[in-house]
C-alpha cells in the first residue's frame, strides 16, 4: 500500500530544490509512494501586516509566474511535471536565471516538450493563481504551514531541509525520503533536530 503525504515547494527555496530532487529521484527508483506536491508561497509569508496579500498584488505577479507554471504542468500535463518541476528548480538554482522572466520561463517549457502558449493560457485564465491561493491558504490553515519544504502527512507536518542533493543515486534519495517519513510519522515525539553548525 503507497505511503500517501504531501511537500510544498516554491521554486526560490534550495532546501525545496534538495528535497524535491530526492523525491522525484525516489518515485523514479520505485518507490511505493503517493505525493502530492503543494504550491506555497514565500512572498505570501514575508507579506508585511497591512499590505496587500501577494495574490493581490499588482507589482507582485511576476513573483508568482513560475509557480504557476509548475501548478498549470502538474494539473494539465502531469507526466512532464517531473522534468519542468526540476528544471525551474535548476534554472533558478543551477543557472542562476531569473525565473521572473517570462523568456527564461517559456525556454524552460520548450526545453522539455510543452508548448508554451498552451500552458500560459492556462496561467492567464486565473485558474493556476486561484489553485495557488488555496493550496497556501489550506496548508497554513489545516497545519500551520510557514515554509518550505513542509511534509505532511495525516496531522503532522514537518519543516526539513535536507542539506544533499541525490545526484544520481536513485537508491539513496528514495533512502532519504523514507527517513524523514518514519520521523515524520513514525517519532512524532521528536519536534526539533538542529545542528549548531554545517560541516562542510
Amino acid at each position: 500500500m503507497a505511503t500517501d503525504f504531501a511537500v510544498t515547494w516554491d521554486y526560490r527555496c534550495p532546501f525545496a530544490r534538495n528535497a524535491h530532487e530526492h523525491l522525484l529521484a525516489g518515485l523514479d527508483a520505485g518507490a511505493d509512494w503517493s505525493v502530492q506536491f503543494v504550491p506555497f508561497s514565500l512572498n505570501q509569508v514575508h507579506v508585511e501586516e497591512g499590505q496587500p496579500d501577494v495574490w493581490d498584488d499588482p507589482e507582485k505577479q511576476s513573483s508568482l509566474l513560475a509557480m504557476q507554471i509548475g501548478i498549470a504542468v502538474r494539473d494539465n500535463w502531469p507526466e512532464a511535471f517531473p522534468r519542468v518541476h526540476l528544471a525551474l528548480f535548476a534554472a533558478r538554482h543551477d543557472q542562476a536565471r531569473d525565473i521572473r522572466e517570462l523568456d527564461v520561463l517559456q525556454d524552460v517549457l520548450k526545453a522539455n516538450g510543452l508548448d508554451p502558449d498552451a500552458v500560459l493560457a492556462e496561467v492567464d485564465s486565473g485558474r493556476t493563481l486561484a489553485t495557488f491561493k488555496a493550496e497556501h491558504e489550506q496548508a497554513v490553515q489545516s497545519h500551520k504551514v510557514f515554509g518550505v519544504p513542509t511534509f505532511v502527512a495525516g496531522d503532522q507536518a514537518v519543516f526539513v531541509r535536507v542539506m544533499h542533493r541525490p545526484g544520481e543515486d536513485r537508491e539513496g534519495a528514495r533512502r532519504t525520503i523514507e527517513r524523514v517519513l518514519d520521523l515524520l510519522s513514525g517519532w512524532v515525539d521528536l519536534n526539533e533536530f538542529k545542528r549548531t553548525t554545517i560541516p562542510r
